[in-house]
């Protein structure tokens, strides 16, 4: 076809003879016969684009994983080609991947989740007997005693009547039904789930959900493609990330005007902001929500990273049921739970649960369908929670070490978190409450206002502006306040606290001006002999001047 096109276009001599003996006259009268029965096609226009795709799905946004993360990569792979920068590694600071930054697993997990994957190792005189028991409990409750099929929608029911004690042991008492646990992909997954079914209404009546700000992106990110209404309340960052209910009182007053609040999302503790709730702050919350006419969404992934011996970690479910029948009848609650944070940090197995209470009766029925579509969680994620909640007791061979290697994660986050904080709070420009628990820190940057002009130059929110150039200058990877939502007028960061020590110290000590870093002019240093000239500084090291810095502020 091609071949008879081209006769045509060439326009050739009409008695040159051809290459089988025909003149090239008739070998393109016989092209252009055949490019009247199949004309040439024009290439069609593509039926998806980024102006015919789902506007909800254009929408989200995951700062965790957003453009700062991108051009880190793109720093990796130019140190790997041997171009030179003033740092010779990129600090991954941007997510929760406790194993990434070089947290060591749990033997026992693995030693259960490697039994489980291969059978045959059960045999082998190397694993503890306590380790094949669990493994053999699991096995014998999938389909064909393989890891490999599919489970029941809602999870394999052994694993989900394990989560079901272990809630009871952790709230002292207060029964939990393994028909209200729903094993998932992670937290997240679970928390998509129930947000879909919650979604509903247009207009006035679209539901809204009330999220911290600052949030885990998450939120957002589930809120925009499901096309809900965000409903924004913020933490007290002068009371150390503290959640004020006169503060939910105005959220929900004044969204009122343009949805339906139907959802209140809590994390604790809290993500980004590593704040612990108290006991009386939890029932404040669940009156609120009983007052309101709230569902509950409590986000517990880090109950096991509390650090401040001020601070208890007390669930929902617990708090809920101790405030007595007229409150744990009536308030509809799910609360998740998840393998990849606390002293696991097995993020890549994806295991999770969710437990969700006084749900309707159909809307159960509901839920299931809609957990049925994606068939079931990965199995072996499930079976990992599963040596979560039912780890080593007193008395079995491998509790020791289990205990010693639990003890050792823990201790070692809660230095870690103390170590950040003193440290963040010696960089000038930048303030860090204390971190009471989970596994980030989001400290305050002052940015001076000659900076933010600079940054408003180049189209940039000031604290993305902020975190590109540390990247640029550091090698430091984290992720702006923007990402997670701030009060206007204030900026932030938000930094993973796992990792050795030394490269925690060495993240602070790059942020300070006094060693080289020039990205807190303006800012009150003490410690600098050029304490408003970090602006121009990065300027001059990009070889270029920026629009708007100046060595005054």
């Amino acid at each position: 076809m091609q071949r008879a096109a081209a006769l045509v276009r060439r326009g050739c001599c009409p008695r040159t003879p051809g290459p089988w003996g025909r003149s090239q006259s008739s070998a393109a009268a016989e092209a252009s016969a055949v490019l009247k029965v199949r004309p040439e096609r024009s290439r069609r226009e593509r039926i998806l684009t980024l102006e015919s795709m789902n506007p909800q799905v254009k929408a989200v946004e995951y700062a965790v994983r957003g453009p700062i993360v991108l051009k880190a990569v793109e720093i990796e792979l130019e140190l790997q080609r041997g171009i030179k920068k003033p740092f010779t590694e990129v600090i991954r600071a941007n997510i929760g991947d406790a194993q990434a930054m070089g947290q060591q697993p749990i033997t026992f997990l693995r030693q259960v989740m490697a039994l489980c994957t291969y059978p045959n190792l059960l045999d082998s005189p190397s694993f503890p007997e306590d380790a094949k028991k669990r493994a053999r409990r699991i096995l014998q409750a999938c389909g064909g005693n393989s890891l490999g099929s599919y489970s029941a929608s809602q999870g394999v029911n052994c694993i989900r009547e394990d989560v079901a004690a272990y809630i009871t042991r952790r709230d002292g008492g207060v029964p939990a039904d393994p028909d209200n646990i729903y094993l998932t992909t992670g937290a997240s997954d679970g928390i998509s789930t129930i947000l879909k079914i919650l979604v509903s209404g247009g207009g006035k009546s679209r539901t809204g959900v009330m999220i911290p700000i600052p949030q885990y992106p998450l939120y957002s990110a589930v809120i925009s493609e499901l096309d809900a209404i965000q409903v924004n309340y913020y933490l007290d960052e002068e009371n150390c990330w503290a959640l004020n209910v006169n503060e939910l009182r105005r959220a929900v007053q004044e969204a009122k005007d343009h949805c339906d609040p139907k959802v209140l999302c809590i994390i604790n503790p809290g993500n980004p902001t590593g704040q612990v709730q108290s006991r009386k702050c939890i029932e404040d919350v669940i009156h609120f929500a009983w007052e309101e006419k709230l569902f509950l969404l409590a986000d517990e992934v880090y109950q096991d990273n509390v650090y401040s011996p001020d601070c208890k970690f007390h669930s929902f479910k617990k708090v809920l049921y101790e405030m007595g029948p007229e409150y744990s009848s009536n308030v509809e609650l799910a609360s998740f739970h998840s393998t990849s944070k606390g002293y696991m940090g097995e993020c890549g197995y994806r295991g999770g649960y969710m437990e969700v209470i006084n749900l309707h009766p159909e809307i159960k029925g509901q839920l299931v369908k809609l957990l049925s579509v994606r068939l079931c969680p990965p199995v072996s994620g499930q079976a990992a929670m599963d040596i979560v909640v039912n780890p080593p007791v007193p008395g079995e061979e491998s509790f020791e070490q289990f205990h010693r290697e639990k003890e050792s994660v823990l201790g070692n986050l809660a230095k870690k978190a103390k170590l950040t904080e003193d440290l963040f709070n010696q960089v000038p420009g930048i303030h860090c409450n204390p971190l009471q628990g989970a596994m980030y820190a989001f400290p305050r940057i002052f940015i001076p206002s000659k900076a933010v002009e600079a940054a408003q130059a180049h189209k940039m929110a000031p604290d993305m502006f902020y975190c590109m150039k540390l990247l640029e200058e550091t090698g430091i990877c984290v992720v702006p306040g923007s990402g997670f939502g701030q009060r206007e007028g204030t900026y932030h960061f938000s930094k993973q606290r796992p990792g050795a020590q030394e490269l925690i110290q060495k993240s602070a000590e790059m942020m300070h001006p006094k060693h080289g870093s020039s990205l807190l002019s303006g800012t009150h240093c003490t410690a600098c002999a050029d304490p408003a000239g970090m602006a121009a500084r990065v300027a001059e090291r990009a070889g270029a001047a920026q629009p708007g810095f100046t060595h005054q502020e």
